[in-house]
Protein backbone atom coordinates (compact mmCIF):
# COMPACT_ATOMS: atom_id res chain seq x y z
CA UNK A 1 0.00 0.00 0.00
CA UNK A 2 1.39 3.54 -1.13
CA UNK A 3 2.40 5.88 2.12
CA UNK A 4 2.53 9.38 0.68
CA UNK A 5 -0.51 9.50 -1.17
CA UNK A 6 -2.23 12.98 -1.15
CA UNK A 7 -5.84 13.64 -2.81
CA UNK A 8 -7.14 17.38 -3.16
CA UNK A 9 -10.72 16.75 -4.70
CA UNK A 10 -12.87 13.63 -5.60
CA UNK A 11 -11.91 10.30 -8.22
CA UNK A 12 -14.67 8.19 -9.91
CA UNK A 13 -13.63 5.14 -12.02
CA UNK A 14 -16.89 3.82 -14.29
CA UNK A 15 -19.25 6.34 -12.76
CA UNK A 16 -18.63 5.15 -9.22
CA UNK A 17 -16.49 7.29 -6.33
CA UNK A 18 -13.39 5.90 -4.54
CA UNK A 19 -12.77 5.93 -1.26
CA UNK A 20 -9.11 6.59 -0.77
CA UNK A 21 -8.48 3.65 0.70
CA UNK A 22 -9.81 2.20 -2.52
CA UNK A 23 -8.12 4.64 -4.51
CA UNK A 24 -4.85 3.87 -2.72
CA UNK A 25 -5.16 -0.12 -3.39
CA UNK A 26 -5.62 0.55 -7.30
CA UNK A 27 -2.68 2.42 -7.99
CA UNK A 28 -0.51 -0.10 -5.41
CA UNK A 29 -1.87 -2.75 -8.30
CA UNK A 30 -1.98 -0.94 -10.95
CA UNK A 31 -0.50 2.95 -11.47
CA UNK A 32 -1.58 3.26 -15.12
CA UNK A 33 -5.22 2.89 -13.95
CA UNK A 34 -5.26 7.00 -13.18
CA UNK A 35 -5.60 7.66 -16.68
CA UNK A 36 -8.81 6.04 -16.60
CA UNK A 37 -9.68 8.30 -13.47
CA UNK A 38 -12.54 11.04 -13.70
CA UNK A 39 -13.71 13.61 -11.10
CA UNK A 40 -11.85 17.14 -9.81
CA UNK A 41 -8.71 16.10 -8.48
CA UNK A 42 -5.00 16.57 -7.60
CA UNK A 43 -3.54 13.36 -7.03
CA UNK A 44 0.10 12.85 -5.38
CA UNK A 45 1.61 9.39 -5.25
CA UNK A 46 5.82 8.16 -4.87
CA UNK A 47 6.46 11.04 -6.90
CA UNK A 48 3.78 11.40 -9.24
CA UNK A 49 1.06 13.65 -9.76
CA UNK A 50 -1.94 13.86 -12.22
CA UNK A 51 -4.60 16.36 -12.37
CA UNK A 52 -8.54 15.54 -14.12
CA UNK A 53 -8.97 15.86 -17.47
CA UNK A 54 -9.72 19.68 -17.95
CA UNK A 55 -7.90 20.64 -14.81
CA UNK A 56 -10.84 21.47 -13.02
CA UNK A 57 -8.78 21.35 -9.50
CA UNK A 58 -6.27 23.59 -9.73
CA UNK A 59 -2.79 21.96 -9.18
CA UNK A 60 1.35 21.62 -9.96
CA UNK A 61 0.65 19.65 -12.99
CA UNK A 62 -0.80 20.38 -16.82
CA UNK A 63 -4.23 19.62 -16.62
CA UNK A 64 -4.93 15.70 -17.75
CA UNK A 65 -1.38 15.19 -17.19
CA UNK A 66 0.40 12.42 -15.16
CA UNK A 67 3.58 13.67 -13.76
CA UNK A 68 6.32 11.73 -11.98
CA UNK A 69 9.35 12.97 -11.19
CA UNK A 70 8.88 15.80 -13.26
CA UNK A 71 8.08 14.06 -16.74
CA UNK A 72 5.00 13.35 -18.71
CA UNK A 73 4.35 10.21 -18.47
CA UNK A 74 0.20 9.65 -19.37
CA UNK A 75 -3.09 11.34 -20.02
CA UNK A 76 -6.10 11.70 -17.85
CA UNK A 77 -8.69 10.92 -20.05
CA UNK A 78 -11.78 8.43 -19.43
CA UNK A 79 -13.54 6.43 -21.60
CA UNK A 80 -16.93 6.95 -21.14
CA UNK A 81 -19.35 5.35 -23.68
CA UNK A 82 -21.77 7.43 -25.68
CA UNK A 83 -25.01 8.69 -23.63
CA UNK A 84 -28.00 10.77 -24.15
CA UNK A 85 -27.56 13.76 -22.49
CA UNK A 86 -29.80 14.22 -19.53
CA UNK A 87 -28.36 11.13 -18.73
CA UNK A 88 -24.69 12.40 -18.48
CA UNK A 89 -25.83 15.47 -17.02
CA UNK A 90 -27.16 13.51 -14.15
CA UNK A 91 -24.60 11.31 -13.45
CA UNK A 92 -22.53 14.51 -13.70
CA UNK A 93 -24.35 16.31 -10.81
CA UNK A 94 -24.96 12.78 -8.84
CA UNK A 95 -21.23 12.52 -8.66
CA UNK A 96 -21.17 15.98 -6.99
CA UNK A 97 -24.00 16.14 -4.45
CA UNK A 98 -22.59 14.12 -1.52
CA UNK A 99 -21.56 17.30 0.13
CA UNK A 100 -21.21 21.33 -0.62
CA UNK A 101 -23.23 24.06 -1.95
CA UNK A 102 -25.08 25.67 -4.73
CA UNK A 103 -24.49 28.75 -6.58
CA UNK A 104 -27.88 29.91 -7.73
CA UNK A 105 -28.54 32.74 -9.63
CA UNK A 106 -32.15 31.61 -11.67
CA UNK A 107 -31.17 30.34 -15.17
CA UNK A 108 -31.73 27.66 -16.14
CA UNK A 109 -27.92 25.87 -16.01
CA UNK A 110 -27.95 26.74 -12.18
CA UNK A 111 -31.79 25.88 -11.12
CA UNK A 112 -31.59 22.51 -13.44
CA UNK A 113 -28.00 21.82 -11.12
CA UNK A 114 -29.92 22.74 -7.86
CA UNK A 115 -33.17 20.77 -8.52
CA UNK A 116 -31.25 17.66 -8.90
CA UNK A 117 -28.59 18.30 -6.38
CA UNK A 118 -30.87 19.05 -3.56
CA UNK A 119 -28.19 20.60 -2.00
CA UNK A 120 -28.47 23.96 -0.21
CA UNK A 121 -28.19 26.82 -2.14
CA UNK A 122 -26.73 30.29 -1.94
CA UNK A 123 -27.49 33.66 -4.48
CA UNK A 124 -25.60 36.81 -3.94
CA UNK A 125 -26.40 40.18 -5.23
CA UNK A 126 -27.45 44.10 -4.39
CA UNK A 127 -30.73 44.26 -2.81
CA UNK A 128 -33.51 44.65 -4.95
CA UNK A 129 -30.99 43.13 -7.92
CA UNK A 130 -32.59 40.49 -10.48
CA UNK A 131 -30.71 37.26 -9.26
CA UNK A 132 -31.80 37.66 -5.62
CA UNK A 133 -35.41 37.97 -6.84
CA UNK A 134 -35.11 35.41 -9.28
CA UNK A 135 -33.27 32.62 -6.74
CA UNK A 136 -35.67 33.47 -4.32
CA UNK A 137 -38.80 32.56 -6.52
CA UNK A 138 -37.33 29.84 -7.96
CA UNK A 139 -36.08 28.18 -4.53
CA UNK A 140 -39.64 28.33 -3.11
CA UNK A 141 -41.48 27.05 -6.17
CA UNK A 142 -39.23 24.26 -6.21
CA UNK A 143 -39.12 23.66 -2.34
CA UNK A 144 -35.04 24.14 -2.27
CA UNK A 145 -33.17 25.86 0.73
CA UNK A 146 -31.56 29.08 -0.23
CA UNK A 147 -29.29 31.12 1.62
CA UNK A 148 -29.32 35.40 -0.04
CA UNK A 149 -26.49 37.36 0.58
CA UNK A 150 -27.26 41.00 0.09
CA UNK A 151 -24.29 42.90 -1.19
CA UNK A 152 -23.84 46.65 -0.26
CA UNK A 153 -21.05 49.26 -2.00
CA UNK A 154 -18.06 48.93 0.66
CA UNK A 155 -18.42 44.96 0.51
CA UNK A 156 -18.00 45.25 -3.23
CA UNK A 157 -15.04 48.09 -2.68
CA UNK A 158 -13.46 46.01 -0.28
CA UNK A 159 -14.02 42.43 -2.07
CA UNK A 160 -12.18 44.12 -5.52
CA UNK A 161 -8.99 44.97 -4.21
CA UNK A 162 -9.03 41.16 -3.04
CA UNK A 163 -9.99 39.96 -6.11
CA UNK A 164 -7.71 41.79 -8.46
CA UNK A 165 -5.00 40.54 -6.26
CA UNK A 166 -5.36 36.87 -7.66
CA UNK A 167 -7.00 37.03 -11.20
CA UNK A 168 -4.98 36.28 -14.36
CA UNK A 169 -6.37 39.28 -16.29
CA UNK A 170 -7.96 42.47 -14.83
CA UNK A 171 -10.60 44.07 -17.62
CA UNK A 172 -14.26 45.34 -16.11
CA UNK A 173 -15.68 41.15 -17.20
CA UNK A 174 -13.44 39.37 -15.26
CA UNK A 175 -13.20 41.34 -12.56
CA UNK A 176 -16.71 41.99 -12.15
CA UNK A 177 -17.57 37.99 -12.40
CA UNK A 178 -14.95 37.52 -10.23
CA UNK A 179 -16.08 40.07 -7.68
CA UNK A 180 -19.69 38.32 -7.61
CA UNK A 181 -17.75 34.76 -7.14
CA UNK A 182 -15.97 36.14 -4.02
CA UNK A 183 -19.20 36.26 -2.11
CA UNK A 184 -20.49 33.23 -3.03
CA UNK A 185 -17.34 31.26 -2.41
CA UNK A 186 -17.04 33.50 1.34
CA UNK A 187 -19.99 32.45 2.25
CA UNK A 188 -19.57 28.62 1.32
CA UNK A 189 -16.14 28.73 2.76
CA UNK A 190 -17.63 30.45 6.60
CA UNK A 191 -20.67 27.87 6.54
CA UNK A 192 -17.67 25.16 5.97
CA UNK A 193 -18.07 23.63 2.51
CA UNK A 194 -15.41 23.14 0.17
CA UNK A 195 -17.52 22.38 -3.28
CA UNK A 196 -19.62 24.86 -4.60
CA UNK A 197 -21.53 23.49 -7.51
CA UNK A 198 -22.38 25.59 -10.43
CA UNK A 199 -23.29 26.23 -13.63
CA UNK A 200 -20.12 27.76 -15.80
CA UNK A 201 -19.37 25.94 -19.20
CA UNK A 202 -23.27 25.58 -20.46
CA UNK A 203 -23.45 28.99 -22.63
CA UNK A 204 -20.14 27.60 -23.94
CA UNK A 205 -21.42 24.23 -24.97
CA UNK A 206 -24.57 24.35 -26.00
CA UNK A 207 -24.78 28.20 -27.28
CA UNK A 208 -25.77 30.31 -24.42
CA UNK A 209 -24.80 33.98 -25.77
CA UNK A 210 -26.85 36.61 -27.09
CA UNK A 211 -24.00 36.65 -29.85
CA UNK A 212 -24.83 33.44 -30.99
CA UNK A 213 -28.00 34.73 -32.70
CA UNK A 214 -25.92 37.40 -34.94
CA UNK A 215 -22.71 35.66 -35.52
CA UNK A 216 -21.89 33.97 -39.15
CA UNK A 217 -19.38 31.41 -37.82
CA UNK A 218 -21.62 29.27 -34.79
CA UNK A 219 -19.25 26.31 -35.06
CA UNK A 220 -16.21 28.78 -34.72
CA UNK A 221 -17.17 30.94 -32.06
CA UNK A 222 -18.48 27.93 -30.18
CA UNK A 223 -14.91 26.07 -30.48
CA UNK A 224 -13.07 29.75 -29.32
CA UNK A 225 -15.11 29.97 -26.53
CA UNK A 226 -15.27 26.61 -25.03
CA UNK A 227 -11.27 26.46 -25.48
CA UNK A 228 -11.49 29.65 -23.53
CA UNK A 229 -12.99 28.55 -20.32
CA UNK A 230 -9.71 27.13 -19.28
CA UNK A 231 -9.10 31.32 -18.59
CA UNK A 232 -12.18 31.39 -16.44
CA UNK A 233 -12.05 28.67 -14.90
CA UNK A 234 -8.09 30.30 -13.44
CA UNK A 235 -10.11 33.15 -12.23
CA UNK A 236 -13.09 31.47 -10.72
CA UNK A 237 -10.64 29.38 -8.84
CA UNK A 238 -8.39 31.86 -7.68
CA UNK A 239 -11.19 33.51 -6.14
CA UNK A 240 -12.71 30.26 -4.35
CA UNK A 241 -9.24 29.39 -3.18
CA UNK A 242 -9.47 32.70 -0.87
CA UNK A 243 -11.90 31.23 1.07
CA UNK A 244 -10.62 27.57 0.54
CA UNK A 245 -13.43 26.24 -1.30
CA UNK A 246 -13.53 25.03 -5.47
CA UNK A 247 -16.14 25.43 -7.75
CA UNK A 248 -17.35 22.09 -9.15
CA UNK A 249 -18.64 22.05 -12.23
CA UNK A 250 -21.07 19.19 -13.55
CA UNK A 251 -21.52 20.72 -17.05
CA UNK A 252 -17.89 20.32 -17.69
CA UNK A 253 -17.87 16.73 -16.65
CA UNK A 254 -16.19 14.67 -19.64
CA UNK A 255 -19.50 12.57 -20.30
CA UNK A 256 -21.31 15.92 -20.65
CA UNK A 257 -18.87 17.16 -22.93
CA UNK A 258 -18.69 14.68 -25.12
CA UNK A 259 -22.41 14.60 -25.73
CA UNK A 260 -22.40 18.37 -25.52
CA UNK A 261 -19.83 18.36 -28.58
CA UNK A 262 -21.41 15.80 -31.15
CA UNK A 263 -24.49 18.22 -30.97
CA UNK A 264 -24.83 20.24 -34.24
CA UNK A 265 -23.97 23.95 -33.57
CA UNK A 266 -27.83 24.31 -35.75
CA UNK A 267 -29.02 22.37 -33.15
CA UNK A 268 -28.13 24.56 -30.21
CA UNK A 269 -29.03 27.71 -31.11
CA UNK A 270 -32.32 27.86 -33.72
CA UNK A 271 -35.49 29.45 -33.98
CA UNK A 272 -34.61 32.33 -31.60
CA UNK A 273 -33.69 29.80 -29.07
CA UNK A 274 -30.07 30.06 -27.32
CA UNK A 275 -28.82 26.29 -25.66
CA UNK A 276 -31.81 24.43 -27.05
CA UNK A 277 -30.60 20.84 -26.36
CA UNK A 278 -30.27 22.08 -22.59
CA UNK A 279 -33.47 23.72 -22.25
CA UNK A 280 -34.87 20.48 -23.68
CA UNK A 281 -33.28 18.16 -21.03
CA UNK A 282 -33.90 21.03 -18.29
CA UNK A 283 -38.11 20.56 -19.55
CA UNK A 284 -37.83 17.19 -18.37
CA UNK A 285 -37.09 18.01 -14.40
CA UNK A 286 -38.57 21.72 -14.51
CA UNK A 287 -41.59 24.04 -14.87
CA UNK A 288 -41.35 24.95 -18.99
CA UNK A 289 -40.89 28.74 -17.87
CA UNK A 290 -37.94 27.62 -15.84
CA UNK A 291 -36.46 25.54 -18.58
CA UNK A 292 -36.85 28.18 -21.24
CA UNK A 293 -36.22 31.46 -19.02
CA UNK A 294 -33.66 33.96 -20.31
CA UNK A 295 -31.48 35.63 -17.75
CA UNK A 296 -28.89 37.98 -17.07
CA UNK A 297 -25.13 37.20 -17.22
CA UNK A 298 -24.00 37.13 -13.45
CA UNK A 299 -21.92 40.60 -13.29
CA UNK A 300 -25.58 42.57 -14.03
CA UNK A 301 -28.39 40.41 -12.34
CA UNK A 302 -25.94 40.44 -9.37
CA UNK A 303 -25.99 44.41 -9.81
CA UNK A 304 -22.18 43.78 -9.19
CA UNK A 305 -20.94 45.56 -12.38
CA UNK A 306 -23.48 48.01 -11.86
CA UNK A 307 -21.54 48.69 -8.53
CA UNK A 308 -17.93 48.75 -9.71
CA UNK A 309 -18.87 50.93 -12.96
CA UNK A 310 -20.76 53.73 -10.26
CA UNK A 311 -17.49 53.55 -8.23
CA UNK A 312 -15.60 53.89 -10.82
CA UNK A 313 -17.17 57.33 -11.38
CA UNK A 314 -17.00 58.15 -8.11
CA UNK A 315 -12.77 57.59 -8.17
CA UNK A 316 -13.62 60.50 -11.26
CA UNK A 317 -13.14 57.75 -13.90
CA UNK A 318 -16.02 58.18 -15.63
CA UNK A 319 -14.49 57.45 -18.60
CA UNK A 320 -12.72 53.96 -18.34
CA UNK A 321 -13.63 51.53 -16.18
CA UNK A 322 -10.56 50.07 -17.23
CA UNK A 323 -8.72 52.94 -15.83
CA UNK A 324 -9.96 52.21 -12.55
CA UNK A 325 -9.23 48.34 -12.44
CA UNK A 326 -5.78 49.12 -13.10
CA UNK A 327 -5.31 52.08 -10.34
CA UNK A 328 -7.34 49.98 -7.69
CA UNK A 329 -5.06 46.95 -8.72
CA UNK A 330 -1.67 49.46 -8.72
CA UNK A 331 -2.69 50.58 -5.47
CA UNK A 332 -3.69 47.58 -3.48
CA UNK A 333 0.03 45.41 -5.37
CA UNK A 334 1.93 48.26 -3.43
CA UNK A 335 -0.13 47.91 -0.05
CA UNK A 336 0.12 44.01 -0.29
Amino acid sequence: MLEDIALKGWIELEGRRLSKEELNQLLSQSPGIVSSFGGEFLLCWNGCKARDHFGIMPGGCPPGEVVCNGMSSGVVGPAYPPMDLAEAIEAAVRLRSDEGVVALSGGVDSVLVAHLAKRECVAVGMAGSHDLLRAGQVSKELGLSLEQVVLDPKMIEEALCRVLRVIPRINPVDASIATTLYFVSEWAGEQGYERILAGQGADELFGGYARYLQTDDLRGDLERDFWGLAAQLARDQAVAALHGTYFSLPYMDLRVVNTARAILPEDKVCEGIRKKPLREVAARYLPGSMALYGKKAMQYGSGVMKEIQRLANQKGYKKSLQEYLDQVARSDYSRA
